[in-house]
């Protein structure tokens, strides 16, 4: 069996889409065997794409307040594992980033997920992610999101914290009164077990 290590290695180092970027491939997660916490996310943005580090950017602010964690913890791979259906940014289309490259997926999301043996909680971060890990999810995004306790404590849909979500999030009050304190609970319960 290969190593964790060596399979973080070999992930680090893949080009398989490489022909489909618009840029040379540089896969982003964050990932250890010991975490408790697994973001499935989309894929990494442009700024993420540049630093290298998940969620750099105004969306990774967004969700750091949403889970009620400093970036400090949320950068703790033996905390929080981040893993994006696509591992490189795929790319700007007409009305945001474009959709996860498949490729990442088929090659290697199972061989990672396998190694994440202490998760306690999911969340799940935009349709991608939640077409891949919710059996049945809704037809929408807010169907999804709205129906939050059925996964409940275990795996916890989100929309993308990107401010391109602001008009989704005044108008769907209920997920700040509603979800949002309930997953900042639950985080700190994982957190703190």
């Amino acid at each position: 069996m290969t190593s964790f290590a060596s399979l973080l290695h070999r992930v680090r180092a893949c080009t398989i889409c490489a022909g489909h970027l618009p840029q040379a491939p540089r896969p982003v997660l964050q990932l250890h065997p010991q975490a408790r916490i697994l973001i499935a996310a989309q894929a990494p943005g442009r700024k993420a794409h540049a630093s290298g580090v998940p969620f750099d950017d105004a969306s990774g602010d967004r969700l750091r307040e949403w889970m009620g964690v400093t970036r400090e913890i949320f950068y703790d791979p033996e905390r929080i594992a981040i893993l994006p259906m696509g591992l490189c940014f795929p790319g700007t289309g007409k009305s945001g980033d474009l959709p996860p490259r498949p490729e990442c997926a088929a090659a290697w999301r199972e061989q990672l997920l396998g190694r994440l043996r202490h998760i306690r909680v999911t969340l799940v971060v935009g349709r991608y992610a939640q077409a891949y890990h919710l059996a049945g999810h809704r037809p929408s995004l807010t169907e999804t999101v709205r129906d939050w306790r059925s996964g409940w404590p275990a795996t916890i849909p989100l929309p993308h914290p990107s401010p391109r979500n602001t008009l989704w999030l005044s108008r769907n009050p209920w997920f700040a009164a509603e979800l949002l304190p309930r997953l900042r609970q639950r985080v700190a319960e994982v957190l703190d077990a």
